[in-house]
């Protein structure tokens, strides 16, 4: 049976057989930069969850964020876990997108002597991991210094 073809769940209901890479694909909040939106509140939230944070409302509908923010505040991770001394130091970073809505990521492709709070920042995916025994590549969310359109460039 193909990951296309379908079988009799239990009860009766049709259900699709994933390939584990096509389950991963199937997670919005990791590979697509999608929150919330309170329909009570009008604020948002990011990553997705069923109830608002500032509200508690369950109104909620799903809305496609800015890719572009500003970072607010960061760290440096120097000691990190077996699998990720690869890219010690890591740098995580509160990001402010431009509509307001903050996001707890990685910063990527920027040497952590040049982050700074101000500094502006885009949405990007980075490979997270590789299992070793399946060779399924895992994608995560992660943002990178914003890259400035050359002189002369056209549009």
């Amino acid at each position: 049976m193909t990951e296309h073809q379908t079988r009799r769940g239990e009860g009766g209901v049709s259900a699709m057989r994933l390939s584990p890479a096509m389950l991963w694909r199937t997670r919005i909040p990791r590979y697509r930069l999608v929150g919330r939106e309170c329909l009570e509140c009008g604020r948002r939230h990011y990553p997705p969850r069923p109830v608002c944070p500032h509200c508690g409302s369950r109104r909620l509908r799903d809305v496609v964020l800015p890719r572009t923010g500003t970072v607010e505040t960061y760290t440096v991770i120097y000691t990190v876990m077996e699998g990720f001394r690869d890219r010690a130091p890591h740098v995580i970073a509160l990001v402010r997108l431009d509509d307001g809505t903050r996001v707890l990521a990685p910063l990527t492709d920027v040497d952590p002597s040049g982050v700074s709070t101000g500094m502006r920042v885009e949405a990007t995916l980075r490979r997270i991991r590789v299992d070793g025994d399946t060779g399924l590549i895992g994608y995560g969310l992660s943002f990178r210094p914003l890259m400035e359109p050359r002189q002369g460039a056209s549009k």
